[in-house]
């Protein structure tokens, strides 16, 4: 541990002493070879660690990643005095249930980039020859859709008529450029640079949490450019995009929480050094990667990565049986009281709604992947799920309920209305949804769901704050919630507001 206080320790960088035990960078890249956007907790616990590792496994360095910071520079200034370096720190559970620690320094990441300051810089790595993959965790907000599916065009209009002026004008210098309001926007422009450039094949891959990733992201690249570029101004980047540019799907898991000031303290008294770009996950991980690259890549099936023709099943599993009940998980803890996920899988209540959903619900729906056995990774879930060390927590999960629920509940709802049955794990999950939204509205706390708030609101308000039957059979209902006949299902509804008026027993209102 530090045996001084935090503030007084040296910040981590190379040729930093750390503590004893702590594994230091196992592969320096030679320079950029990824550049990925939504650059977060996630992808340096994921992505940023398989490419190290390939890069170890291989002697083959030139898969140094550019991160680009979505959200806030304040990435930028935490991760670019370390040089790219950052801590991950592995917390699990042993069979005895103690906990057990182990703490890695990643160098994969060259630098960090923030759009709102270095576009220009950013766009400049996508164009480059010696950048073979764009990745993207930018979560299912960021791939900037209308509730239909749609790209939202006011959101992304700035960098439609950015795109249509650097096509104009033709030029592949983009020092000069404006900077980018979306990840979407980012993209494209950089691959319509990089087209000017030279046309070198790409990879885009994307890695966020949706069924077929690969295939919704390339249908939003199309519909921006039909947008920006329609007819003869875009061809020549259209028929690049066909013949050199890839758009493969994935599938990640590892539960990584959202760094707080505790976890940066924590990690400081294991490391020996100041680390503001650290982070905690658990133990396990997973990616499971469609075999379609234009070019080359860093070999992340030699460090546990799977490559496949089909990622679908693995995403779907995942998607129904983690996600699916991550989100009930939630919002059931939530208005329980509960802080963390794991305070909710271990309250006996709540936890036999998960169960019902994920082996009742959601686990007839899928088609096992090769080699899968679905119930016993269920179980592993449910436990993993249990960890409290990772501090996984309700308010970080129960966001963006709009753009989740389709995905994560709205298969197993039809598919077992469509037989006949009502999934009452599902009803439980919408009721706690909607709980939460009411409650939310009722008490002025924040509903964590910009794509949806004003809609959900709204709802709330016309039906009455204190109207529970009413706010869950409107929620339910509203378009792209569920898929179309679901949320009026008559059954649904009436098992989805019992389990609502039931929720409503215990109101410990929401902070």
């Amino acid at each position: 541990m530090a045996t001084r206080p935090v503030a007084e320790l040296r910040r981590l960088g190379e040729g930093l002493h750390l503590s004893e035990g702590v594994t230091l960078p196992r592969a320096i890249p030679e320079g950029v070879g990824i550049v990925h956007l939504g650059w977060g907790a996630f992808h340096r616990g994921h992505q940023a660690v398989y490419t190290e590792d390939a890069m170890a496994a291989t002697g083959d360095l030139r898969w140094g990643i550019l991160g680009d910071v979505e959200r806030t520079p304040q990435l930028v200034d935490a991760v670019r005095p370390q040089g790219g370096w950052y801590t991950v720190l592995s917390v699990g559970l042993d069979a005895e249930g103690n906990v057990v620690e182990s703490a890695r320094v990643v160098g994969s990441v060259v630098d960090v980039a923030y759009p709102g300051k270095e576009t220009p810089r950013l766009l400049g790595a996508m164009t480059a020859p010696t950048t073979h993959l764009i990745t993207l965790t930018v979560t299912e907000k960021g791939y900037t859709r209308r509730p239909d599916g749609h790209l939202d065009t006011d959101q992304a209009d700035p960098d439609i008529r950015a795109l249509a002026a650097e096509e104009s004008a033709g030029s592949g210098d983009v020092s000069a450029a404006s900077p980018a309001a979306t990840a979407v926007g980012l993209l494209v422009r950089g691959l319509a640079a990089r087209r000017r450039a030279g046309g070198y094949p790409l990879t885009v891959l994307s890695c966020d949490n949706m069924p077929d990733n690969g295939k919704v992201l390339k249908a939003v690249v199309d519909e921006f450019l039909d947008v920006a570029l329609p007819g003869a101004a875009g061809e020549l980047l259209r028929n690049w995009l066909s013949g050199s540019v890839t758009f493969p799907g994935s599938m990640v898991d590892r539960i990584t929480p959202a760094t707080t000031p505790e976890v940066l303290d924590k990690v400081a008294g294991v490391i020996g050094a100041r680390d503001e770009g650290a982070i905690i996950a658990e133990p396990f991980t997973q990616w499971v990667i469609e075999d379609n690259f234009a070019g080359p890549r860093p070999a992340w099936e030699l460090v546990g990565a799977e490559l496949t023709d089909d990622v679908v099943p693995w995403e779907d599993a995942k998607l129904r049986l983690l996600n699916g009940t991550h989100s009930l998980l939630a919002y059931a803890g939530r208005l329980a009281g509960h802080t963390t996920l794991a305070e909710a899988v271990t309250d006996p209540a709540i936890a036999e709604h998960a169960r019902a959903f994920m082996f009742d619900d959601a686990l007839p729906t899928l088609a096992a992947p090769d080699g899968a056995d679905l119930r016993a990774y269920g179980d592993e879930l449910m436990r993993r799920f249990a960890n409290p060390a990772t501090g996984h927590t309700t308010r970080q999960v129960s966001t963006d309920g709009t753009q989740k629920i389709p995905f994560r509940w709205g298969v197993a709802a039809t598919w077992n209305l469509e037989r006949g049955r009502v999934p009452q794990g599902v009803a439980y999950g919408l009721a706690a949804w909607s709980e939460f939204v009411r409650r939310a509205v009722r008490d002025g706390a924040e509903l964590g769901d910009p794509a949806g708030a004003e809609r959900l609101s709204s709802v709330v308000r016309e039906v009455g704050l204190d109207d529970i039957p009413g706010v869950a059979t409107a929620l339910v209902a509203l378009p792209g919630v569920l898929p179309a006949g679901a949320g009026t299902h008559t059954g649904l509804v009436a098992a989805v507001v019992g389990h609502a008026v039931a929720l409503a027993v215990t109101d410990l209102g929401l902070d």
